[in-house]
């Protein structure tokens, strides 16, 4: 659990400490990849890039020892980070409503902690290591479907497919029963975990550019953790202490609820002409 909320704590920071980097930079010249160049010279977006590494090692480690679902709700409980870090470095002001928002994850995530359980001990079935792959090379064509939408639904739809994209590295992981090369090689849920996570971020990037953030970032949240966590809990293992399964559901959702009513928080609030630079 610890690595689990590290792990939010490192994906809402490195979101802010990403946009300030891009506010500092964004009134030169050039276009997108000018812009990212002048902010890999800066010491905040070279900070947020290794706190986002750090975060997704953290993630890794949590989803070796928690089930998904917390996993899960941890990160999307990310976007509460962001908002608070965001109100202290960038001047953001809060509704009450968004600080009560920030409130229900942390109660929620509060409950998760006390209610869930160790890690599944089910390896799961051959063929759910194939449906990863699947489902990865799926959420390639839900991106390249979604971008010809209109802009409310291609939002909703490749933020939808960024979150399933996600969802697909964290039952990937629990797929991986060893890091030598002939199970990595043979293994269909390592290149499950490679290209989920690829075609997440290209997903994320391309929704929070051409649409509504908010939009977007709502359809994350909700593919990151539902689907994952029913894989968890169906075919991988995971259960909560015992009698404590409906506070278990109680804090998902509480906490799944807190970061939708968050998700304007999926990219730091900044001046449109920095949204080129999309952190995760």
């Amino acid at each position: 659990m610890v690595c689990a909320l590290g792990a939010a704590v490192c994906f809402g920071t490195a979101t802010v400490l990403q946009a300030m980097a891009a506010r500092a930079v964004a009134t030169g010249p050039g276009g997108d990849v000018a812009l990212l160049w002048r902010a890999l010279r800066q010491w905040r977006y070279l900070v947020g890039l290794g706190m986002d590494g750090f975060g997704f090692l953290l993630q890794i480690a949590a989803l070796r020892s928690v089930p998904i679902y917390t996993v899960g709700a941890a990160l999307a409980a990310s976007l509460a980070v962001t908002a608070v870090v965001a109100a202290r470095l960038l001047r953001v002001r809060l509704s009450r409503m968004e600080w009560a928002a920030v409130g229900v994850v942390c109660a929620g995530l509060a409950l998760l902690g006390l209610a869930s359980g160790a890690e599944g001990e089910e390896v799961g079935p051959v063929w759910l290591r194939w449906a990863m792959l699947a489902a990865a090379v799926g959420v390639l064509l839900l991106g390249g479907v979604g971008g010809r939408l209109p802009e409310r639904g291609r939002a909703l739809a490749l933020g939808l497919g960024a979150g399933l994209g996600f969802g697909v590295v964290e039952v990937a992981v629990r797929l991986i029963d060893g890091l030598t090369p002939a199970v990595l090689f043979t293994n269909p849920a390592a290149y499950a975990l490679l290209l989920g996570g690829g075609a997440a971020f290209l997903l994320l990037t391309s929704a929070l550019q051409r649409g509504s953030v908010t939009t977007a970032t709502a359809g994350l949240v909700l593919g990151e953790t539902v689907a994952p966590a029913l894989i968890g809990v169906v075919w991988l293992g995971d259960r909560t202490r015992p009698g404590l399964e409906w506070p278990a559901l109680l804090g998902f959702a509480v906490a799944v609820a807190g970061a939708l009513a968050l998700s304007r928080f999926g990219e730091a609030p900044v001046e449109r002409a920095e949204s080129a630079l999309t952190p995760r």
